[in-house]
């Protein structure tokens, strides 16, 4: 600890003077190894040690550094606070680093800001200012490592590495075997974000209850009135997910442990009580429908109700698996016993609205704008739905959308017959006929076809769940997050074309023994500097590996060097 801190001590002349001089790779690596010691002391229960790293990490250059990183270069950070202040010169953000101090902090009310929901109702968000932003990202570097460690194994919500698919795959775990539960309680807590007890997070979240205090006691402005914050936390704030799923945190593992006391090991086993969160959406499966009902609804009210939360009864409910229920956008049902997951008829329902009103809001583009707007919509709603049964769902669709055009295209001409029409805009490539498709210029000033990506012809492909005890802030991990990563960006054009890359640099052998690789022997895509201690994704930072190499490398702490290109 003392060696990192002598590399950046903020009294030290070697702190970067400005913000092109401070050395990312090193910054990210310093922050990561105390991550590392905070995850360990975690796991060991050593919350003294806990809260003696939190405050070095929290009051680092690096740490500071990267949370100023972190705010000014996402999405938000052209968006300001209530003292409408942007960071964006170099100078400013130089500046923000030391400015990040605890002793003169006082955060300022967040900006109170509605967004509409689907379901045309409005989503408060709260926009704190820069400075709370960067506050937040600061002591969210040194939350997420012990929020990683104590999480429940099936909870996927803004944690890294998992997603809405790892949830839905755990409960096809759950539920596809003709032995399963066939009942799940479908919960839905109310107003979940504006109604968490402060004071039970104060008593119950590892971070600095004094600044965390501070930014639960804040207030918002909206329009131009104060209001008092005497509960929840604001959506829209960095640290808010983190908070969310500590709040939550232990709903599977305490319930399980509960079963366990009050039935015995091996009699709970036989009630299939299952728990799978995403942030505050979750499901729980039973045996029967009395079980859920008399024994493991109770406890989830009484658990919620120590946090300030309840259960909506309006949307709550317990049901059979032969009926089916929605979550995260799908259908999960079982037919004649076999399980089918397909997209929920109210998720393909509000993505049809929000193409037919991009393509209405749009009549007088030109096609290859209206392409390159649906484009990425409909790309992003087919992977999503990727790994489930939505080959009905993606006809269905295309469906509809070929109508919605033909509308639009016949309001550009309405003079025009439908032959001439269907010849300006549609054409037929390859085996496919009726495609939505134009010729476009290329940078070399040649012509090329433009066509509306195709549902039908996304490949279905089953997801695979992450494991639940997983931890990216554990060295021990760096090899399965390594081949999680791999399995994930095959289906990356992008990363293919690098692995062919790095396969010609290394003439086709291997980094560490220099035996050819080659498609029956494999190869694992291996971070120089691993990632966990701040290695880049670059490809100077890469080398591939067989997998037995791979292995020795990890196993054994072998040092792997970047082969000189021929």
């Amino acid at each position: 600890m003392r060696v990192i801190e002598q590399q950046f001590d903020s009294a030290s002349s070697r702190v970067p003077t400005e913000w092109s001089a401070i050395n990312w790779r090193k910054v990210q690596r310093n922050v990561r190894v105390m991550q590392h010691r905070l995850a360990k002391a975690t796991s060991e229960g050593n919350w003294r040690r806990v809260k003696s790293l939190q405050r070095w990490l929290t009051h680092s250059f690096c740490a500071k550094a990267l949370a100023v990183k972190r705010v000014t270069e996402n999405q938000g950070r052209r968006t300001a606070g209530v003292d409408r202040q942007l960071w964006e010169t170099p100078q400013h953000k130089h500046a923000a680093i030391a400015n990040l101090e605890k002793s003169r902090y006082r955060p300022l009310p967040l900006r109170r800001v509605n967004i509409p929901k689907p379901n045309g109702k409005l989503r408060p968000l709260g926009i704190p200012t820069m400075r709370d932003r960067a506050m937040q990202a600061l002591h969210l570097l040194a939350l997420d490592p012990v929020l990683e460690t104590v999480s429940d194994q099936n909870s996927y919500g803004f944690r890294k590495s998992r997603a809405t698919a790892d949830a839905m795959s755990q409960i096809f775990i759950r539920l596809s075997r003709k032995g399963s539960a066939e009942w799940v309680l479908d919960a839905d807590i109310e107003g979940f974000f504006d109604n968490i007890n402060h004071d039970w997070m104060i008593d119950n979240i590892h971070m600095d209850k004094l600044i965390l205090k501070k930014w639960l006691k804040s207030g918002v402005v909206d329009g131009k009135q104060l209001q008092a914050t005497t509960a929840g936390t604001p959506q829209g704030g960095i640290i808010s997910p983190a908070l969310a799923n500590w709040t939550l945190n232990g709903l599977e593992a305490d319930l399980i442990a509960h079963l366990d006391a009050k039935w015995g090991v091996a009699k709970a086993k036989k009630l299939k009580v299952g728990v799978i969160r995403y942030a505050d959406d979750f499901v729980i499966t039973g045996a029967s429908q009395e079980l859920l009902a008399n024994e493991i609804q109770p406890w989830v009210e009484e658990f919620l109700a120590l946090r300030g939360l309840r259960l909506a009864k309006a949307k709550t409910k317990i049901v059979h698996i032969d009926d089916g229920f929605d979550f995260l956008g799908w259908n999960f049902r079982k037919y004649s016993g076999t399980l089918l997951i397909k997209p929920s008829k109210k998720n393909v329902k509000a993505f049809y609205e929000k193409l037919r009103a991009a393509i209405s809001d749009n009549l007088g583009a030109t096609q290859e704008n209206m392409i390159r707007l649906l484009n990425p919509m409909l790309r992003g709603w087919a992977q999503y739905h990727s790994p489930v049964v939505a080959k009905q769902a993606f006809s269905r669709m295309e469906s509809l959308i070929f109508w919605r055009l033909m509308r639009w295209a016949k309001r550009r001409h309405p003079t025009k017959r439908a032959d001439w029409i269907r010849k300006k805009y549609w054409r037929s490539i390859g085996n496919r006929n009726w495609v939505f498709a134009c010729e476009v210029a290329t940078e070399q000033g040649g012509k090329a076809i433009m066509d509306l990506y195709s549902l039908a012809s996304t490949a279905i492909e089953r997801h695979t769940k992450i494991k639940g005890a997983f931890n990216p802030y554990d060295p021990a991990w760096e090899m399965y997050g390594e081949a999680l990563r791999k399995e994930r960006m095959v289906k990356n054009m992008r990363y293919r074309k690098e692995w062919i890359t790095l396969y010609v640099d290394q003439r086709g052998k291997c980094a560490l023994c220099g035996n050819e690789m080659d498609f029956d022997t494999g190869w694992h895509d291996h971070h120089i500097e691993y990632r966990m201690v701040g290695g880049s994704d670059a490809l100077g930072n890469r080398v591939l590996l067989h997998p037995n190499c791979h292995s020795q490398v990890h196993q054994r702490g072998l040092k792997v060097t970047k082969p000189v290109p021929v």
